[in-house]
């Protein structure tokens, strides 16, 4: 066996539910970002289509206890005794609503039989003190994750793509949710326009000195209809191209970085095929995660 190894999400989610299966399900609240709604600026990151990684049941109802009862319906068929993680995903979780309305629909979520926790998606810039207050003290009487949309730690790269935020208010929104002894987790994005490997490394090894218990990493697809789908049309932009391999290289040496005691939930964003530019690989990250293991195994 490599030395290479790491910390998956079903060893993490043990580690949290001892003896327990332990499943997500996203739930749409309602909520949109700060760069869309033009507090910050409009038009949303010039990368996402937030509808490619929401479940079709998250359209149907904002009503969050309905959405929960179909996930749950979905997951129960295979494994009745599972218990739920309440994961509010779409958009900015923290965003536009005030401190009481957010516990509120936190605690809707809690209140449905089975949940055992919640996971907020949201951005280092929306996290204001009284939120993370709130959050601080939710944590105190269940499971609570904390997902930041970090994606890199290059402020020009931030700006090129159109977060809104810095890396230094995502330093400063980890630190404060870990005083706050919340778990939390960062998402970071492989293959951003203007960014090298080297660069990738230098966000991993900057992750890497905050208090994260998780990542999640994915290479950037280029997605129809997205401002930077039109942007690589025109001429204006491009991103760096490289094959499942290289990409598989590149997260052997960041498992090779990463601190053992942080977990790597995943390797592979997966939105529909017919709305994928590139890469068009043709395959799901349980299905990288495999290759990736053999590679592992035979280093």
């Amino acid at each position: 066996m490599s030395e290479a190894k790491y910390i998956d999400y079903s060893e993490y989610m043990r580690g949290k539910f001892p003896g327990l299966k332990v499943q997500k399900i996203s739930v749409n609240a309602g909520f949109t970002c700060p760069n869309r709604n033009g507090a910050i600026g409009k038009g949303g990151c010039i990368y996402c289509d937030n509808t490619s990684f929401t479940p079709s049941y998250c359209f149907d109802s904002k009503d969050i206890v309905k959405q929960l009862e179909a996930g749950k319906q979905f997951f129960a068929r295979k494994y009745p005794q599972m218990k739920y993680l309440a994961y509010f995903q779409s958009y900015s979780n923290t965003f536009g609503r005030s401190v009481d309305e957010l516990e509120a629909i936190y605690r809707s979520a809690l209140m449905v039989d089975g949940v055992v926790g919640i996971i907020v998606g949201t951005r280092p810039d929306c996290l204001p003190a009284e939120v993370v207050d709130m959050l601080g003290r939710l944590a105190q009487e269940t499971t609570l994750f904390v997902e930041l949309g970090a994606e890199t730690s290059h402020n020009r790269t931030l700006e090129l793509i159109n977060r809104g935020h810095t890396w230094e208010q995502t330093e400063d929104a980890c630190r404060r949710l870990a005083d706050k002894r919340i778990a939390v987790g960062l998402h970071l994005i492989a293959g951003l326009p203007g960014e090298t490997e080297c660069d990738l490394m230098e966000t991993v090894k900057r992750t890497m000195a905050l208090p994260v218990e998780s990542i999640k990493l994915h290479h950037l697809q280029v997605l129809r209809g997205t401002p930077l789908h039109r942007l690589i049309d025109e001429g204006k932009l491009s991103v760096p191209q490289f094959s499942m391999e290289e990409y598989m290289d590149i997260c052997i040496k960041i498992i090779n970085f990463v601190n053992r005691k942080v977990a790597i939930e995943r390797f592979l964003a997966s939105s529909p095929p017919a709305i994928v530019v590139t890469p068009k690989w043709g395959i799901k990250n349980f299905e990288f995660v495999n290759l990736l293991r053999n590679r592992l195994n035979n280093l």
